[in-house]
């Protein structure tokens, strides 16, 4: 009996090093700059890009053409953010584009650049920390960003005036960072906010992430990796939520999202409408994968743009 319990409590014991140890496997290949790789992330996402790489380029070479500015700012821990500014006209109509997990300012809004720098919108294309251009280690997953997003916010103010107009525009994490700027105190500046494909929180997108691409429980790994990550960069996974945080916006959203989403759950979507505090709008495209929609129905995309802009900014 002896040898029995002793067998089970080195079983133990190496089940619980195995669990740790897949747990800080987890938190480097997600959490950290370096970890998480934007080619791991496409190939997650699962969305077919090649079949738009025409109108893409298309675009890209026109986005390329305008006068551009790379700008910087010091977040409120310390980070040197970075940011591409290309203004238009009076610089009285501004987008700031917030990106999604992995990728950068300037990739995520090649597509959309045509329909706003043809409206007249200038845009500002933010680099999130620990992605692109902008400093720092430890990725924000909106808990942290939203309040990059609100130092940026007041550099367009400084920039253009404080009769500027501000859209937010945010895509995936960036959908989310938007989302959960919305519950924070906006200046009057901020007219209104799209949110494309955006998440409620890290802990419960990557709890489904580990169900449905690795058939892994959440329990510990998430526990675990939520411990660390508010040891190492400040925040627990689900220290902010979308879907409690929207409660308390103040301005006008459009909540986007593809019916086939397998990254990012249209339920979310869901959830996060049905928790909005302000006036709001749903647009859910079908058979679009994440982060497609715009591409895969740019003319109802386009229309719900003009209805929110048309009611929100002059």
């Amino acid at each position: 009996m002896k040898n029995t319990g002793r067998a089970a409590a080195a079983l133990l014991g190496l089940l619980s090093v195995a669990e740790a140890g897949g747990s800080f496997y987890f938190y480097r290949r997600t959490m950290k700059r370096g970890g998480a790789k934007v080619e791991r992330t496409m190939s997650m996402a699962g969305t077919d890009w090649d079949q738009y790489r025409p109108m893409l380029e298309k675009r890209r070479e026109y986005l390329n053409s305008q006068t551009q500015k790379e700008v910087y700012l010091t977040s409120d821990d310390g980070l040197r953010l970075h940011a591409t500014w290309i203004p238009q006209g009076e610089k009285k109509k501004v987008v700031i584009c917030f990106h999604g997990y992995t990728s950068r300012g300037k990739d995520d809004y090649v597509g959309l650049s045509d329909y706003y720098l043809k409206r007249g919108f200038s845009m500002l294309l933010p680099d999130a920390r620990a992605h692109g251009d902008s400093e720092g280690q430890y990725i924000g997953f909106g808990c942290l960003d939203r309040f990059d997003a609100l130092a940026w916010i007041r550099w367009v103010i400084r920039q253009a005036g404080e009769d500027v107009q501000i859209l937010l525009h945010g895509t995936s994490m960036g959908g989310a960072t938007v989302l959960m700027a919305s519950g924070l105190a906006l200046p009057p500046q901020v007219k209104a906010i799209v949110s494309d494909c955006g998440f409620t929180s890290a802990k419960e997108v990557f709890t489904h992430v580990l169900h449905s691409m690795y058939h892994l429980p959440a329990f510990p790994m998430i526990g675990i990796a939520s411990l660390v990550n508010r040891w190492k960069a400040g925040y627990g996974l689900d220290d902010c939520n979308a879907a409690r945080e929207v409660r308390k916006a103040k301005v006008p959203a459009l909540l986007v999202h593809g019916s086939a989403d397998s990254f990012v759950p249209c339920s979310m979507c869901d959830e996060i409408y049905e928790n909005y505090g302000a006036e709001k709008q749903k647009l859910i495209v079908e058979g679009a994968a994440h982060a497609e929609s715009y591409y895969k129905n740019r003319e109802a995309y386009e229309n719900a743009l003009d209805q929110l802009i048309g009611g929100t900014i002059q």
